[in-house]
């Protein structure tokens, strides 16, 4: 590009000094600064009768301090604009050599704008410096997506919360916040940083307080063995302040995973927990295999055997019955957030209650092979008959049938008698025993006379018991006997029957 222009010298002292104010004020680099100031050098002079609706190109030389304003046409193959516009051949009729797309200076300006051309610059300015802001903050946080970063509740509205990010603001949208957390004003915070975009009135900035991934940079920052890749992050599941669940692993031998997380005392995890504004967290180790994996996932209950089924991807738990509870958790949360962090189907339940299913299971089983093995059996009885049975030529299969069935008749009829000769004998014997016990039984009588005369012999056969000093002289081999006294009923008593 060839260049023919004329330096007209401004006030540049002056420039110069506002332009390193506005880089001050504004947190921007000075070269922005003068970028933007010639911008709006340029728009102010393109209205300025002398450019004759050309574009305007300012050159600003910071080591001198001197200014120069050229006018420029840009080259192109068809002309639109003839007061902007050349052709290759009007160049080269000017006497320059160039090709479509490049820009020749065709004259220079000497004119000062005036109070409107001022403030067409001055608003420039400022637009471009809004602009440069805008992309300075852009490209520092889209840098940083996936991030932690701290800011400040500024305002709540009613879809979204405006957090203060410092040099801009990032907004919170509702599905991002966790209902469990109660947001105000001034609150400071760490948030994620989910995504950076462009809209019309600046950067749009998006964090969030429910992204699994809060978690594990809050781990990182707290637990060295995981920044430092010693300690493994294999899996994280969140129900948003209630409750979440990490699985970890050990890629260093010796190194527990879960205690280097959990911390002497538990003081790591408390800063996560505090962090998260009281979120309950539970450390399990991961391990490739299934079984082992889904018992520690239901943490912190315990488990006694788990049942895979490969088919449809769910597994059967076994817990005891005082821990069916906590293994479900309230509402089913800790299930469910197992069943998340496994991707398994996991259903749950006691083991008492399993084992009765299995003995019953077991029982119907044998009750059905008995009945089968029973089937064969009574075939072979009656083939055995059959071939005891002596044949003639005029028998049948038929006649052979009837008459085997005829002699297991006979059979049972006989067995039914017995057992009913066999009950009739022992209803007898009983009977019998009875009589003897009543026999045995004695009802002594107070009122008799001779129960006043302990000294004395009574009429009675001396055999007969009446009181405990008879028994010294009581004959073994004598029967008892009772009296007539001992057969009338006592007074105020009735007799037994």
């Amino acid at each position: 590009m060839i260049e023919i222009y004329t330096e007209v010298p401004i006030v540049k002292s002056d420039l110069l000094l506002v332009v390193t104010q506005l880089a001050a004020e504004r947190n921007l680099p000075q070269s922005s600064v003068i970028s933007v100031v010639k911008a709006a050098l340029s728009a102010a002079y393109r209205r300025d009768p002398l450019a004759g609706g050309q574009d305007v190109e300012v050159d600003v030389d910071l080591e001198k301090g001197e200014v120069a304003l050229h006018t420029v046409m840009r080259i192109v193959d068809e002309v639109e604009d003839p007061a902007m516009e050349l052709t290759v051949e009007q160049a080269a009729d000017m006497g320059h050599e160039v090709k479509s797309g490049d820009y020749i200076i065709t004259g220079s300006l000497e004119h000062v704008p005036g109070r409107i051309a001022a403030q067409t610059a001055k608003q420039v300015v400022l637009q471009k410096l809004r602009e440069a802001e805008r992309d300075i903050v852009f490209d520092e946080f889209s840098d940083r997506e996936g991030e932690i970063l701290t800011a400040t509740v500024q305002r709540i509205e009613s879809q979204r919360i405006v957090v203060d990010l410092g040099k801009s603001e990032a907004s919170m949208p509702i599905q991002e916040q966790s209902q469990y957390e109660r947001y105000r004003p001034g609150q400071q915070l760490k948030f994620y940083l989910l995504q950076v975009g462009r809209s019309i009135r600046g950067p749009e900035i998006l964090v969030s307080r429910t992204h699994p991934d809060l978690l594990r940079r809050l781990f990182e920052i707290e637990v060295p063995e995981i920044f430092n890749g010693v300690v493994e992050i294999k899996a994280i599941v969140r129900d948003p302040g209630s409750r979440s669940k990490v699985a970890v692993i050990s890629t260093q031998e010796g190194v527990d995973a879960v205690g280097a997380c959990v911390g002497l005392r538990g003081i790591r995890i408390q800063n996560v927990v505090n962090e998260l504004l009281g979120e309950k967290i539970d450390v399990i180790e991961w391990d490739e295999d299934v079984v082992t994996y889904i018992s520690n996932s239901l943490s912190p209950s315990s488990v006694e055997n788990v049942i895979i089924n490969e088919k449809d991807n769910s597994a059967l738990v076994l817990v005891p019955d005082k821990q069916l509870s906590l293994a479900i958790g309230r509402e089913g949360q800790n299930a469910r957030l197992s069943a998340r962090l496994t991707g398994w189907k996991i259903d749950i339940q006691p083991s008492v209650q399993i084992e009765i299913d299995k003995s019953h299971d077991v029982n119907e089983e044998s009750n059905k092979i008995e009945s089968e093995l029973s089937e064969p059996v009574m075939e072979d009885l009656i083939e055995d008959v059959d071939t005891d049975s002596p044949k003639t030529d005029t028998d049948s299969p038929k006649t052979d049938i009837e008459g085997l069935e005829k002699e297991l008749v006979e059979d049972v009829d006989y067995e039914l008698l017995a057992l009913e000769q066999e009950l009739a004998d022992l209803e007898k014997e009983e009977r019998k025993r009875q009589e003897t016990t009543e026999t045995v039984v004695e009802t002594l009588d107070v009122s008799s006379d001779d129960l006043w005369e302990i000294g004395k012999k009574s009429t009675a056969d001396e055999g007969i018991i009446r009181f405990a000093e008879d028994i010294s002289g009581y004959d073994r081999s004598k029967p008892i006997r009772k009296t007539a006294a001992d057969s009338r009923p006592a007074k105020g008593k009735r007799g037994k029957r």
